[in-house]
């Protein structure tokens, strides 16, 4: 289906988990070069069958084919260890849609990859996600208790949700006046001329000034890692952007990936930019209701939506308004 890769299994986990349905899904993976479900995939399985009390066949490593029927919701307090660097920040947002809706407060501790690439970092979880949900009416407390990177993992988040009956819409139409940015370069094990390099770029490409760029050492990580993001602080939201370091890439290409990124969003005149317009889809939905305005839905967006109608039935619409802007409606949202 669509893109089809990993977010086709995590959104039907996530759905199934909030309307209790059962679901089938074949050829799992098929179009990437390792096919089939790897560790991180496998470890969003087992996490939303304890959670869920699921019924589950063909959770095993390589399995191309997942057969997961729910049984009853259950809040309460877990730890999942998904044993290798895949991304701790996937798995929390495969659990958070039905856990915002239990009947109890739950906590989740997740130790994995927590800056990693393919994923959403960490800091994007806590600036950007978590208050959009937050929005919408559940209460959260979320930590990052050590930092993870790729390959050797063992970072660590946790997550208190206070959950409530049923999620308000929301609706993000403008970004409003830019009130500033900040940013931060992540080092772990690596010389420090690196985040100096990486923070000379951020500086001289965005114009931050020098005391709006932290460096961070983390000391306590299991490996060697480095990740540079920037947050985009407007009035009426908060965006973020990152780039992962990895062996064999000059720093300056880490930081000038981000502030490209950055300054594409800046130039699109959006709120939301195109990873956060793909999160933004399933919390949306459960909603019932809700709109936003980003730029051109990307193919792993469209299949989010599909993968999504395929548990609710057609549920967004998309308009095209004009210079690169699209706005996207949830429901019977005006």
């Amino acid at each position: 289906m669509g893109e089809g890769g990993g977010q086709v299994l995590r959104t039907s986990l996530a759905l199934s988990l909030c309307l209790g349905r059962p679901f089938r899904i074949h050829r799992l993976r098929a179009r990437r070069p390792r096919p089939g479900l790897r560790p991180q995939h496998l470890a969003a399985v087992r996490a939303a069958a304890a959670v869920g009390r699921a019924q589950v066949r063909g959770d095993e490593i390589g399995s191309r084919a997942l057969s997961f029927a729910p049984g009853r919701l259950q809040a309460g307090d877990y730890a999942f260890d998904i044993g290798t660097a895949g991304s701790a920040c996937l798995v929390l947002q495969t659990l958070l849609p039905a856990l915002v809706r239990a009947p109890e407060p739950s906590t989740l501790e997740i130790t994995g990859g927590t800056h990693v690439p393919m994923a959403p970092v960490w800091e994007f979880i806590e600036f950007v996600y978590l208050p959009l949900v937050a929005a919408m009416g559940p209460r959260f407390d979320a930590r990052l208790l050590r930092p993870g990177y790729y390959p050797h993992g063992g970072g660590r988040l946790r997550c208190r949700i206070e959950p409530v009956p049923a999620l308000c819409p929301l609706h993000l139409p403008a970004r409003g006046p830019l009130l500033g940015l900040d940013a931060a370069v992540r080092i772990s094990r690596l010389p420090r001329h690196v985040a100096g390099r990486e923070r000379a770029v951020l500086r001289r490409r965005l114009g931050i000034a020098e005391r709006d760029v932290t460096v961070i050492e983390d000391r306590e990580a299991a490996g060697p890692g480095n990740a540079v993001w920037v947050r985009v602080r407007c009035r009426e939201l908060t965006e973020l952007f990152s780039a992962i370091g990895q062996r064999g890439r000059p720093a300056e290409d880490v930081a000038g990936a981000c502030a490209r990124a950055v300054r594409d969003y800046l130039d699109s005149g959006v709120p939301v930019g195109p990873h956060l317009a793909d999160q933004l889809l399933l919390p949306l939905a459960l909603a019932g209701g809700g709109s936003f305005v980003t730029g051109p839905p990307s193919r792993h967006a469209r299949t989010n939506m599909a993968v999504i109608e395929a548990f609710t039935g057609p549920l967004f619409r998309t308009r095209e308004l004009g210079s690169g802007r699209w706005e996207v409606t949830v429901g019977g949202s005006d």
